[in-house]
């Protein structure tokens, strides 16, 4: 997972997923059993070209980039906790899962290259040739912000906590069954099972927490509990550390001076701002005014189509002061759909999830909200090697066949394609099939109701969203669900009630992402294993209960070489798919972007990660014009 740190992603999704453990999970094509045991610096789980070259910089950053000024955020909601790795209370802007502005992991998840990290508070690390375990050797440079080591105990210690009271970390290191220090800056992680190639490299996503920290006391003598939320900023180690807040409006970070990881080639050339603000916002609407008057958001990803369309048209625009720019991305496209919740009875039965994935107009969603510049996804892995495509053949087809009398048959002999309404007799159609599988199981329209055959209980579903783009979200599907006698609604709360229902599945239908990367492995139990259905907190949000994709989930995670790996991922696609668990929506083919013109920018941005705002810096001349003529600017 690329971990960005520089603007928030907005709105109804980014308050659910924008921390979401992804992880790079596969093999390393590089490592052979020879060499198994050499210390490896930076490693590439997909292109072993990066384990032979030394890494001694992003190639698109500017080395020379100047220090200072203020990068300005807005962030929707409000927040009530630093704490990021509970599931109860909402965390501050710019602290993620993965420990975000405050907390480095062991290793950096590259910006350039997919499956890539480089050394962080690692310098190196090893396994030997069975991948049964992994070790870490820590830079002896590392430090917390106090000027106290980071040593191999707080490696040890972190990983033991955040197992204990995350869900998400529980899950993503589920198969670690200790880590021991070997000596100060030595630390051994050791496995369950053998085989696993991805564990060693994702060790180095785990983020490094003071120990001496959260076992002392605050300035009142009060015992420091990490299980719960707090409001006092945490010890940290990264490039930013908390200068200010007003909980729920506010969230200021300021650039650690003496930061003991500033001239690693990971940093070299970014982390340029000295401070980085965040300011909350409960209105979109007012979020996008603040924005065009300036000072309160330099730089904002514009996820609405409309807005990008028809409200960028106010003088700063015009004059060159705020500047629009699309950026393109290598990432896998992170999946937008409709989530049912398998535990409600009525959405159990594949046939129905089927009749209402009949019932959504993309197109005339896309043609009347979107301006036609949004695209629907047709897989789980959208624009990679890994989504499943025509019929299953080869290697695929092969891991397939081992489940043929558990899956839906048309798998094997159909191409997957969602429904598309290109005309009104589409519609027709569409619709008419949706009653006839809602017949099929058990339900029929009496008297303009869609209800149950034996009970007479009506079918109703309720959407839940938290804030008014979600109108437009269900804007393609509620009225047809309507037409065939479905009592559809939807509900907007407030953010912090919206995170919680989420959290707890305390809900029947919401829309949700979930980020892939080009080397799926361990998070894909998080977002679709058995084990994950019933835990408070994953992101299996769907409750997916199935044996079938349990086992290509484990045929990933050990698949012997990239190839298996592709072909199993296809597979996994491809069920998922067939079993209409969720409704696929949409997704925009570039990054857009609006930011005010007070930037110095490197000429290229990273292919992969399609924009790096921590590799931007401040133009002193262009701040002053902009300053002189707009008022609010810092």
């Amino acid at each position: 997972m690329q971990r960005m740190t520089g603007t928030m992603h907005r709105g109804l999704i980014a308050a659910l997923v924008g921390a979401a453990l992804v992880g790079a999970a596969a093999f390393s094509t590089a490592a052979s059993m020879a060499d198994a045991q050499e210390w490896r610096t930076s490693s590439s789980l997909i292109d072993p070209q990066v384990e032979t070259e030394p890494f001694e910089r992003y190639s698109y950053v500017n080395p020379d980039a100047p220090k200072g000024g203020t990068l300005n955020n807005a962030a929707f909601g409000t927040f009530d906790s630093f704490n990021p790795f509970i599931v109860r209370g909402t965390s501050a802007a710019g602290l993620t899962y993965f420990g975000g502005l405050l907390w480095e992991t062991l290793m950096q998840q590259s910006m350039e290259d997919p499956g890539t990290s480089h050394p962080l508070i690692a310098e190196a690390f090893k396994y030997p040739e069975d991948y049964s375990s992994a070790t870490y050797r820590l830079d002896p440079d590392a430090r917390w912000h106090d000027g106290t080591p980071i040593t191999a105990e707080d490696v040890v210690w972190s990983l033991e906590t955040l197992k204990e009271i995350s869900p998400q970390h529980n899950r993503y290191f589920a198969n670690v069954t200790e880590a021991v220090a070997l000596s100060d800056h030595v630390v051994e992680f050791r496995f369950d099972q053998a085989g696993n190639r991805e564990l060693p490299h994702i060790m180095g996503d785990l983020p490094v927490l003071p120990k001496h920290w959260w076992e002392g006391t605050d300035d009142r003598g009060n015992q420091r509990n990490i299980a719960e939320p707090t409001l006092e900023p945490p010890l940290g180690s990264g490039a930013y550390r908390i200068a200010r807040f007003q909980p729920g409006s506010e969230i200021v970070w300021e650039r650690v001076e003496d930061y003991w990881g500033a001239d690693l080639p990971v940093n070299v050339g970014r982390n340029n701002f000295d401070r980085i603000r965040y300011t909350y916002f409960q209105d979109q609407n007012a979020e996008f005014l603040g924005f065009t008057k300036g000072g309160v958001e330099d730089v904002r990803r514009e996820v609405s189509t409309r807005r990008w369309s028809l409200d960028y048209d106010f003088p700063a625009v015009e004059a060159g002061d705020l500047i629009k720019r699309e950026f393109v991305s290598t990432r896998v496209e992170p999946m937008q759909a409709f989530v049912f919740n398998l535990r409600e009875p009525r959405f159990a039965d594949r046939r129905v999830r089927e009749a209402l994935t009949l019932a959504y107009n993309f197109e005339a969603q896309n043609r009347t909200h979107f301006f036609g510049l949004n695209e629907r996804f047709s897989s789980y892995f959208e624009k990679s090697e890994l989504a499943a495509t025509g019929l299953p053949e080869g290697q695929e087809l092969e891991i397939l066949e081992e489940f043929r009398d558990q899956l839906p048959p048309e798998l094997f002999s159909e191409k997957f394609e969602l429904p598309v309404y290109d005309s009104p007799d589409d519609e027709r159609q569409n619709l008419r099939e949706a009653v006839r599988l809602f017949d099929e199981a058990g339900w029929e329209i009496q008297g303009g109701k869609m209800v149950n055959k034996e009970t007479g209980e009506p079918f109703t579903i309720q959407f839940l969203g938290s804030s008014p783009t979600s109108e437009i979200i269900v804007s393609g599907i509620l009225p047809n669900l309507r037409r065939i006698g479905i009592e559809a609604t939807l509900r907007i709360v407030d953010t912090s009630q919206y995170i919680q229902r989420v959290q707890s599945f305390d809900f029947e239908a919401i829309t949700s992402r979930f980020a892939q990367t080009h080397s799926p492995g361990n998070e894909q139990r998080d977002y679709w294993g058995s084990q994950a259905a019933e835990i408070p907190g994953s992101q299996n949000y769907a409750g997916i209960k199935d044996p079938v994709i349990d086992a290509l989930i484990d045929t990933i995670i050990y698949a012997e070489d990239r190839e298996e790996l592709v072909a199993a991922t296809r597979a996994l696609d491809r069920v998922l798919l067939w079993n209409y668990y969720m409704i696929p929506q949409y997704y925009q083919p570039t990054l857009r972007y609006a930011y005010w013109n007070k930037f110095g920018i490197p000429d290229e941005q990273p292919a992969y990660a399609g924009i790096d705002v921590q590799s931007w810096w401040i133009d002193p001349e262009r701040q002053a014009a902009l300053a002189a003529k707009y008022n609010g600017f810092d």
